[in-house]
């Protein structure tokens, strides 16, 4: 028995394997292939737009998948959800669903688009967002480049950001958002109550859970005075109460610990000042809860 697994092609693709390799799974590509090879017996994967996956993983093509919530809820997908993975193109963040109109639009709030044409590539949320407030406006797809569909071929556009750069250098002004979405790992209603593959779908989500919480973190270890122990621990944020372990020295210990990373180029100075020796920091793959 095999576990399906579909993976985004496209802009999630590198963060995507970079997430699965800190997890334990090697995944490789050959040039123009949509198979990838994953170093897991198995394990099948096949590599799907982001935009169409929760549709195959719903009809039981997928038994489980990587998309973002924002595809789910286009698609109205029936599946189960394990795991919010909270990435995008750029980074370990998630993205949002703006309504945008050039810099110079006289409109102020989507209530002012009533009667207006507004493109985007989410159109079936979108609909259901304009309908729910009772503001009518013609909805039309974007195949693409929806950034320079206003004002000639759109009066306002639905378009994701992480940033909101791509808006601004195309003098667009953001009125609202719709929708805020994460990457998410979505399973088929029927292989979660399959025994093999829903231990197996578990198995992964623990791994990845683990390969997204070390993203954030950071082992530090180091040499102390046993009489700075106290002192020494205040300065730390650990995830747990530190370790420490005796030296041959009795005077001395060895304490490890696992810290935010963006709190250790404050904490290392402090911890040298307080008597801390040897000072290492290191990264994780895995940080398992």
């Amino acid at each position: 028995m095999k576990l399906k697994i579909g993976l985004p092609k496209g802009s999630l693709q590198d963060t995507t394997f970079k997430l699965f390799k800190n997890a334990g799974y090697d995944i490789k590509v050959l040039e123009r292939s949509y198979v990838p090879i994953i170093d897991d017996p198995e394990i099948e994967g096949l590599l799907i737009r982001a935009q169409e996956m929760a549709r195959y993983v719903q009809d039981g093509i997928l038994d489980m998948g990587i998309t973002g919530y924002d595809w789910v809820l286009e698609q109205d997908a029936k599946v189960v959800e394990l795991i919010r993975l909270k990435y995008g193109k750029v980074g370990f963040r998630g993205v949002k669903w703006v309504v945008a109109v050039p810099a110079d639009s006289p409109v102020q709030k989507i209530e002012d688009l009533k009667g207006k044409k507004i493109a985007t590539e989410l159109v079936g949320f979108t609909k259901r967002y304009f309908k729910k407030r009772g503001i009518d406006v013609t909805i039309e797809f974007s195949w693409g480049a929806t950034e320079v569909k206003p004002p000639l071929l759109a009066d306002a556009i639905v378009e994701v950001t992480e940033t909101g750069a791509s808006l601004r250098a195309n003098n667009l002004r953001i009125i609202d958002t719709i929708l805020e979405s994460e990457t998410v790992l979505i399973a088929n209603k029927n292989a979660w109550h399959d025994p093999w593959k829903k231990k197996k779908m578990e198995n992964l989500t623990i791994l990845l859970k683990g390969a997204l919480l070390a993203e954030e973190k950071v082992g530090l270890k180091m040499n102390l005075p046993r009489k700075k122990i106290e002192k020494i621990s205040k300065i730390l944020t650990s995830l747990h109460t530190p370790t420490i372990s005796n030296l041959v020295d009795e005077g001395w210990v060895a304490m490890e610990v696992i810290i935010d990373e963006k709190t250790v180029r404050d904490i290392i100075p402090e911890l040298k000042r307080a008597g801390a020796q040897g000072i290492v920091e290191y990264p994780l793959n895995k940080v398992i809860p």
